[in-house]
């Protein structure tokens, strides 16, 4: 096509207009050709049941890398990462078209902002134009924003650890939520991780749902020699680290059919229990395969259909001590929260032998 032509992708009954169609946003690998920017449209659209079954009715961020992927590329991490060559979206980009939905939200600051909340098909293609390869949905819908129907369970390798490691965790927490009464469902990260989702009752605040996950994580840790918990990374070790704080106001997981940034197009692919187990590299579900497996159906499809009490874990925080843990950098000091010291930095006198703050306030 000439430079300037723009080519079309039909998305639920609607014509999207994708601009620069061919320019390349995954270079070729052993494993895939390239992708061009009108193949992560036609991807997204060809996705359509179980990536709508993650975004729709959510205000959502969108992570744009709009002159493509290659290596050495870095995500803009904040406002003074200037030289960035990908950005986090959380409002709505100029020019959106006029069927694009939104939804208020309040960041941990107080401030609000309009963010794309994604109600057809249509809207994800057209974030595709925008240069969009991962979805960042809240765990909340737009009639509520305030209170999440969703816990997320991040199972993040660390140095030394593999997608293997994740795995067999992973087989852990299913028998944790499955003693507590929960149906949990598994995807890959689409990178080395793994995440567990639940439906939840939206009746809880986001702290309410924090204080759950880290109760289980904490259960998990209890069970599991190569869990951890620890914030401060010089604290993990060769363990698989559980980031409770993915269910704090304004973090957000990768979603389900959403791509990454990374070689080979991979995608975050929900996946059954039993599937999971016999996986040994996620990069296998990329933009080429994963539209193939999903004609015969989404291991997600009845993710809905129950929404859970999360009370007893909530019991399990209680039982553990209710005793708080970090905020990330960026959050305004939170009730209950133990000082924000790196461990290699602590005054010995300020802490007793548990780890608990006891020096002066």
């Amino acid at each position: 096509m000439a430079k300037g032509t723009a080519a079309e992708v039909e998305a639920g009954g609607r014509t999207v207009r994708v601009s620069s169609p061919d320019r390349v946003i995954y270079e070729a690998t052993e494993r895939t050709p390239e992708v061009t920017k009108l193949m992560v449209a036609q991807y997204f659209a060809s996705v359509e049941d179980g990536l709508m079954r993650a975004l729709r009715e959510r205000p959502t961020a969108l992570e744009r890398w709009t002159s493509g992927v290659r290596p050495g590329m870095k995500l803009a991490t904040g406002p003074m990462d200037k030289d960035a060559d990908a950005f986090y979206q959380k409002r709505v980009p100029k020019g959106a078209p006029d069927y694009l939905e939104t939804a208020t939200i309040t960041f941990p600051s107080g401030r609000t902002a309009e963010e794309i909340c994604p109600t057809e098909i249509a809207v994800p293609v057209w974030c595709a134009h925008m240069g969009t390869l991962t979805f960042h949905p809240w765990p909340v819908r737009r009639a509520d924003v305030d209170r999440p129907d969703e816990l997320r369970i991040d199972l993040d390798p660390q140095p030394g650890t593999s997608f293997s490691d994740a795995v067999r965790v992973a087989g852990v927490a299913r028998e944790l939520f499955a003693e507590l009464g929960i149906t949990a469902y598994v995807k890959s990260s689409g990178n080395r991780g793994v995440h567990i989702y639940a439906r939840i009752e939206p009746r809880w605040e986001f702290v309410d749902v924090r204080h759950a996950a880290i109760g289980f994580g904490r259960e998990l840790e209890k069970r599991d020699s190569g869990v951890t918990m620890a914030w401060w990374k010089e604290e993990r070790g060769e363990r698989i680290f559980v980031d409770f704080n993915q269910n704090n106001r304004d973090r957000t997981i990768a979603s389900a059919y959403s791509l990454r940034p990374i070689p080979g197009a991979p995608v975050s692919t929900p996946m059954t229990w039993e599937e999971l187990a016999g996986v040994s590299d996620p990069g296998e579900y990329n933009l080429f395969t994963v539209p193939d497996r999903v004609r015969d159906g989404d291991p997600w499809a009845s993710i809905d259909d129950v929404h859970h009490d999360i009370t007893p874990l909530l019991d399990l925080f209680e039982e553990q001590g209710s005793v708080e843990l970090s905020y990330p950098p960026d959050y305004p000091k939170m009730p209950g929260e133990p000082p924000r010291v790196q461990p290699s930095k602590k005054v010995a006198e300020h802490w007793d032998e548990q780890g608990n703050w006891i020096g002066p306030s």
